[in-house]
């Protein structure tokens, strides 16, 4: 939602924010990103995302601990000296970021804008993959797929990604989710992880999120703004929306409109986590004016503990 009129005067921090240079900005975002992945991210990834399987790399001499169901029989006939097989996982994943980048990004009551905070979010995964030498890509979409990254290695092609999700200028506003997902179904034919991120602001994708999420590992990373879920009392408000351009003003100070307006967005949003469990695909809720961090975190412990123990 967006006041009419001019927009205020910018304070002394948006000043400097306004003023750094691109290469500044990105350099900044990845300095934040690594440390998050430094920090926390260092193994849970690695943790939650396995390999496609293991491969043979070499046998050894038995230690005592050994699985014996590893043993290397051929090699202990012709020793005479007992051999385990060893085994290495077999990485190469690929990773997708599925960015939606429609005019309902472009929003934000508190410190950053929910197009902002995705950017951080996807640096760090993108830095995470890099980290686990995996492969990452990106599609960029409103209404349509408006850019594609095919999926590659290397510090360069993730600053690429991130200033692509930074300072890419889309053609339209709206979001076709359903585009995307399907797609990523026709480019990517390998099994990857995908993490959408979205307000998903959208409907008529369910079928769509369905197959997607039997073919591919699918996340939805479900960015809001506060503001978005309730109305402040600040009485007579005009608002637009940023993806059609529909302008209306509205009484806040109307308490029987706050409880509606509040309530449609708590039915909204319970109907889309249940249509997303349904579909088999986690969900991610991340509030633009905090950190995208604990989220993630959160999310990266559930999925360990579902995987150790079903």
């Amino acid at each position: 939602m967006n006041p009419y009129g001019a927009p205020p005067p910018p304070d002394a921090a948006t000043q400097r924010e306004e003023n750094r240079t691109l290469p500044e900005k990105i350099r900044e975002i990845e300095i934040r990103a690594r440390k998050v992945v430094n920090s926390l991210f260092s193994g849970e990834y690695h943790s939650v995302f396995k390999g496609m399987g293991l491969m043979y790399a070499e046998s050894r001499p038995y230690q005592p601990g050994d699985d014996v169901r590893a043993m290397d029989w051929k090699v202990t006939a012709r020793t005479g000296q007992p051999f385990i097989k060893v085994f290495h996982e077999e990485r190469e994943l690929t990773l997708m970021l599925m960015v939606d980048m429609s005019g309902s990004g472009h929003f934000g009551s508190q410190r950053k804008f929910k197009s902002e905070t995705a950017a951080e979010l996807c640096a760090a995964l993108a830095f995470s993959a890099i980290r686990n030498n995996d492969k990452v890509g990106l599609i960029a979409f409103t209404h349509q797929v408006e850019l594609f990254i095919a999926p590659r290695k290397g510090r360069s092609h993730a600053l690429r990604l991130i200033r692509e999700i930074l300072y890419f200028k889309p053609e339209g506003k709206g979001t076709n989710i359903r585009a995307a997902l399907e797609f990523m179904s026709r480019v990517i034919s390998k099994k990857s992880i995908a993490f959408l991120v979205s307000d998903l602001r959208d409907e008529g994708y369910d079928k769509a999120m369905a197959a997607m999420g039997k073919k591919h590992d699918l996340i939805a990373v479900r960015v809001f703004d506060k503001r978005e879920e309730s109305l402040p009392d600040v009485g007579y408000l005009a608002v637009e929306d940023a993806e059609t351009g529909e302008r209306m003003v509205i009484d806040t100070s109307d308490p029987a409109l706050r409880e509606s307006f509040a309530q449609a967005t708590a039915r909204t949003n319970k109907r889309k986590s249940k249509d997303l469990a349904a579909a088999g695909v986690d969900e991610v809720a991340v509030d633009a004016g905090g950190s995208y961090v604990e989220p993630l975190v959160k999310f990266f412990k559930l999925r360990e503990r579902r995987r150790r123990f079903g």
